[in-house]
């Protein structure tokens, strides 16, 4: 990684964060880190980002970026609620398929925040992110042979709308539940994450992720991701949700 640059400073700044106890990082173009110099960095989240001063321009971030992670906050746990869901091993949960949230109510939220609480037992099932609609070109790209002859003549052109991305990925989603194994749609996504590039990073105590969910610029759709085969049984951490713009009022 390299030194700090003027424009993260000016960001930082921004953002009301202090350039020398935070730090931005880039692994992704679409992904942005922020990284507190010292270990215990308290709620920088609800004193800082989301005070009303500084709440557009972090969700103007989040809306540019695509997906920004924060590090290290020690918050009320109480006012999130628990991610719901359970995958076995002959069964894929409706959040191991790429989405966005709010796809089945009347408006859909500007950004999904996902956290990593603190808590006994780490989480060791990772979350995919991934550029939309970049998610639906690579589900295309990967599909097996035997699946792709039923799609033949379906096309990602960049004119497409989003509610035809949306349309198509919901059909890929159907064909590829319905015709897979838990495993070998477990396996198909892995290739569709690597095909599109998707974040992965572990899960660290005390993160939230921010990601686009809903605006005119681009969005970062979301998953949960097996990296390996499933095994049933084994212990992981839990994660917490909430809507931030529309669930958080703006904070003197």
């Amino acid at each position: 990684m390299g030194a700090p640059s003027c424009a993260d400073d000016g960001l930082l700044a921004a953002l009301g964060l202090d350039p020398s106890a935070f730090e931005l990082e880039r692994p992704r173009d679409f992904v942005c880190v922020i990284r507190p110099q010292a270990h215990e960095a308290g709620d920088y989240l609800h004193e800082v980002l989301l005070r009303e001063a500084h709440r557009e321009s972090f969700f103007s971030l989040v809306d540019a970026t695509g997906l920004v992670c924060c590090l290290g906050l020690r918050v009320d746990e109480a006012a999130y609620r628990k991610v719901r869901g359970r995958s076995s091993k002959g069964r894929l949960s409706q959040g191991e398929y790429y989405h966005h949230d709010g796809c089945s109510g009347p408006t859909k939220p500007r950004v999904v925040e996902i956290r990593c609480p603190m808590q006994v037992v780490p989480r060791r099932i990772c979350t995919a992110g991934a550029p939309f609609p970049a998610t639906v070109s690579a589900m295309l790209a990967c599909l097996p042979a035997p699946l792709a002859a039923q799609v033949e003549g379906e096309a990602m052109p960049e004119h497409w709308t989003r509610e035809q991305a949306d349309q198509l990925q919901g059909a890929l989603t159907r064909l590829v539940r319905r015709e897979l194994s838990a495993e070998g749609a477990r396996a198909y996504f892995r290739a569709v994450d690597a095909r599109c590039g998707a974040y992965l990073a572990p899960w660290s105590m005390g993160e939230s992720r921010f990601y686009a969910n809903e605006n005119p610029r681009q969005t970062v759709q979301h998953r949960r991701a097996y990296t390996a085969e499933h095994r049933q049984g084994a212990a992981t951490g839990h994660l917490s949700k909430r809507w931030p713009a529309e669930e958080v009022p703006p904070l003197p």
